[in-house]
């Protein structure tokens, strides 16, 4: 496949560098320096904007299949699209930072108003950010969610403390609940599959996929201290503080925003009903003491400052909220936080990552989501007719992976060894990232 990238930003250099291998790419960017960087990993550059047409011709748009367009420039990514539009007639997606454009872009689409001239694909990463961190704080101690099969499958991720009964035992003996699957384990930062003789450790992060009920019943037994979250504070009150809190009010859980600019406050507070806007800075402890955010379930820190977000986040770390989760603009910087001591740090550039990475995805392979900063995959694969009627112990799949979830029409099946696999199920597999490629072709069958 032939992808065209405008902007040599932080995104699409992650873009570029993880699609290389398998696809044709062409950066398009204004800085000349950045030639010899991409050239070194077999990546074409072309200096110039991608609104001129020179520049799309000169990276060989006409025989394109892909043109993703994410400089930090809205207005520049939405001409792009629609140059590479008109030229070639491919796959457009666009990168957007303000909500009017994603809405006005998406309504034009819709509506029929475009004719042949439109985006096929808007991405907005602190909607996808905002998304994540609500599928997050809604699950109590998780580090990670994912729903599958309309929510009645989800992949849920913890991380195992001193005192868990399950520390220095194997799999097998820990009497995980019924209809779950343990499918991955990151242990010293490096992801890997377990079996049942598989020893757990403090400070593993476990990946379990089963049926929501199953997860929920496995979750009040093992990792949870409180069953549902109940009050939430939010530093930072931008737009993603804004969607945070206007869906946590939805649920009823008791929240707080703390913003530093009063005008925004008074924006905050014509938007928001049920939420309390506290004027004042993240960082100040005194602030912080006096408003009892040690009492809150969960501290969020969504500032578009890093360094502001880490500080406001050890902040609550040290006046003894248990769970923290900070946003992270720069994708380098999610380690050190973690490393720090916060308990889940996010990027919206590594959210429409991911987001990419599935538009990307084959249509009878699709990529469902990515766990551990991209090391494990969840791939969704529909079972061909030679697979029919095989027993998953009976496969010999190439590479170690897990199929975690079964969907056989409106039925959701967790499977075991025993269990046959039949013509047109949806098989959801976890694997490593660096597996995946292996595990698409054995389902592939020509």
């Amino acid at each position: 496949m032939k992808i065209v990238i405008f902007g040599a930003t932080e995104v699409g250099c992650l873009l570029a560098t993880e699609f290389f291998e398998d696809h044709d790419i062409t950066i398009i960017d204004k800085e000349e320096n950045r030639r010899d960087e991409f050239s070194k990993l077999d990546i074409s550059f072309v200096q110039g904007s991608a609104c001129d047409m020179k520049a799309l011709k000169q990276a060989d748009i006409i025989n394109a299949d892909i043109f993703i367009a994410c400089t930090g420039i809205d207005e520049a990514n939405i001409v792009a699209c629609l140059a590479a539009k008109k030229i070639g007639g491919i796959r457009t997606i666009c990168f957007v930072s303000k909500e009017e454009y994603k809405n006005t872009l998406y309504f034009e689409k819709n509506n029929g108003l475009q004719g042949d001239f439109f985006i096929d694909y808007i991405i907005w990463p602190e909607e996808l950010l905002t998304q994540e961190i609500f599928r997050i704080v809604t699950v109590p101690q998780a580090l990670d969610v994912e729903n599958f099969a309309d929510a009645r499958a989800r992949l849920l991720e913890y991380k195992v403390t001193e005192n868990l009964p399950i520390v220095g035992k194997k799999v097998k003996d820990c009497g995980f609940t019924r209809d779950t699957l343990i499918v991955g384990i990151t242990r010293n930062g490096e992801l890997f599959i377990p079996n049942g003789e598989t020893t757990l450790l403090a400070d593993d992060k476990l990946i379990f996929m089963g049926t929501s009920h199953s997860l929920d019943i496995l979750a009040g037994t093992f990792f949870h201290e409180k069953e549902y979250v109940r009050s939430v504070a939010i530093i930072g009150g931008g737009e993603v503080g804004m969607m945070l809190a206007q869906s946590l009010e939805k649920l009823r859980v008791k929240t707080k925003i703390i913003e530093s600019k009063y005008e925004r406050c008074e924006e905050l507070s014509q938007a928001l009903q049920h939420t309390l806007i506290i004027h004042g800075d993240g960082t100040d402890l005194k602030l912080l003491d006096e408003e009892s955010i040690a009492e809150c379930d969960v501290a969020i820190s969504v500032t578009n400052n890093d360094e502001r977000n880490l500080l406001c986040s050890l902040i609550a770390k040290q006046l003894g909220v248990k769970r923290v989760i900070a946003r992270v603009s720069k994708v380098l910087n999610i380690p050190l936080f973690e490393k720090v001591g916060i308990d889940i740090a996010i990027s919206p550039k590594n959210a429409a990552i991911n987001e990419v990475r599935n538009d990307l995805a084959e249509n009878d392979v699709d990529i469902l989501a990515t766990v551990e900063q991209g090391q494990g995959e969840v791939l969704e694969i529909v079972v061909k007719p030679e697979f029919s009627g095989k027993k998953i112990m009976d496969l010999k799949v190439p590479v170690s992976a897990i199929i975690g979830v079964i969907q056989r029409r409106n039925n959701v099946i967790i499977p075991k060894g025993d269990t046959d696999i039949r013509y047109e199920d949806i098989l959801i597999i976890f694997t490593k990232a660096e597996n995946a490629n292996k595990i698409k072709e054995f389902f592939k069958v020509n």
